[in-house]
C-alpha cells in the first residue's frame, strides 16, 4: 500500500512540474487548451481558457514557431495557429 501511495505522490508531482514549463509565456496546460482550435481540418472556435493563456504569452516568440517545422508534426496548422490571436480578440505583432 505504501508503494503505491509513493506512486500516486510522484505522478502528481511529475505533472505538476510538466505544468510549470512553459513556451513563449504561455503554460504547457494553455497550449494544450488552444490545441484543438488550430488542428485541422475542422478546428473549433479557441476556448476562453485557451484566449486567457494567450493573453499573457509573448506574442513575439511564439511568431518564431511561425515556420517551423515541429507545428505540423504536432497536428498543428501554423495558418491556423496565426489566426488565434484574432480570434481571441488580442494584438499581435506586425511583423508576425
Amino acid at each position: 500500500m505504501k508503494g503505491m501511495a509513493f506512486i500516486v505522490v510522484a505522478l502528481v508531482m511529475v505533472m505538476a512540474i510538466a505544468d510549470a514549463q512553459t513556451i513563449c509565456n504561455m503554460p504547457t496546460s494553455g497550449l494544450m487548451a488552444c490545441k484543438p482550435a488550430v488542428t485541422p481540418p475542422k478546428p473549433p472556435p479557441p476556448t476562453s481558457t485557451c484566449c486567457l493563456a494567450l493573453s499573457h504569452a509573448d506574442m513575439r516568440c511564439l511568431c518564431s514557431y511561425k515556420n517551423s517545422k515541429l507545428l505540423p508534426t504536432l497536428g498543428i496548422d501554423p495558418n491556423l495557429a496565426m489566426k488565434l490571436p484574432s480570434l481571441c480578440k488580442l494584438p499581435h505583432p506586425a511583423n508576425c
